[in-house]
């Protein structure tokens, strides 16, 4: 099965990709501001369930192709470092939506269970940034020595709906007590956006000149 050095290097390159705000997170927080933090912790639930979906999807889907051929293996690879230098450009140049959002003053209600729970399920199978993600880097960090492909991939899957999962709730625990604090210094937020973009785009052109993880 997969080694102790595959899924420690595969969940901190996870946590770095999950720590850079995107599209869950921003989800999470205007929940905890608008309709409190019961509903964006729910929200976080569902969100990680919808991640692992795609996790499923990866693993049998692209297992078999990326093992077989070298070129695909190579493309998937660039494909990864470009994206995530990407990622890392869009986190430096929209460093204050998180400030945006939790200017926000919008009230609601809370929503009944399984209706957030959908709502956030949705956002996280949707999501392009953790589908690309998984798409291009996973494969890499997969043994086929080591016994099934698809196996492999769901184990080292659960590395993001957990960390996922322990982040976004921090963040929704976050925003929904210390919004007043972020409030009088949204440079705070701003700094943490720009600070993981510059992460994203070091380990994208890292990843490029790095052969394969096993």
């Amino acid at each position: 099965m997969v080694s102790g050095a595959h899924l420690a290097a595969f969940a901190a390159l996870t946590f770095l990709m999950v720590v850079v705000p995107g599209p869950s997170v921003l989800f999470t927080i205007s929940r905890a501001l608008t309709v409190g933090r019961r509903d964006a912790l729910l929200t976080v639930v569902g969100n990680s369930v919808g991640v692992y979906t795609q996790v499923v999807a990866v693993a049998f889907g692209l297992g078999a192709l990326v093992t077989t051929s070298a070129a695909v293996f190579t493309a998937i690879k660039v494909a990864g470092a470009v994206y995530l230098v990407y990622l890392g450009i869009q986190a430096v140049r929209h460093r204050r939506k998180l400030s945006d959002a939790m200017a926000a003053k919008v009230r609601a209600t809370p929503g009944r269970v399984p209706t957030v729970l959908r709502d956030g399920f949705v956002v996280g199978f949707a999501n392009p940034k953790s589908i690309v993600f998984l798409a291009a880097l996973l494969p890499q960090f997969v043994d086929p020595a080591a016994g099934s492909v698809p196996a492999q991939m769901l184990v080292l899957g659960l590395c993001l709906p957990a960390i996922a999962l322990a982040t976004d709730s921090a963040w929704a625990l976050v925003a929904g007590t210390a919004r007043a604090w972020f409030a009088r210094s949204p440079r705070r937020l701003e700094l943490v956006g720009g600070t993981g973009g510059l992460v994203m785009i070091g380990l994208g052109t890292t990843l490029a000149f790095t052969g394969r993880g096993d």
